[in-house]
């Protein structure tokens, strides 16, 4: 896990108890600019599988 995050600048796991709501940040590189890109909102079989998604979106994002 460490590894696959280690390419991007920053991850950020957020949890809200009184929701349920979980949800990842991730920023891949702001080397030509400031952060922004999607946002999916979906349930996922793990933890894994959600941050294999953001990692790849962000990555995405970078390049858009």
């Amino acid at each position: 896990m460490f590894e696959k995050i280690s390419q991007h600048e920053q991850v950020v796991f957020c949890n809200d108890p009184s929701t349920g709501l979980k949800e990842i940040i991730a920023i891949q590189n702001t080397t030509l600019g400031p952060a922004l890109g999607g946002c999916r909102m979906r349930p996922y079989g793990s933890v894994d599988e959600a941050l294999e998604d953001v990692l790849r979106l962000s990555k995405g994002m970078t390049y858009k």
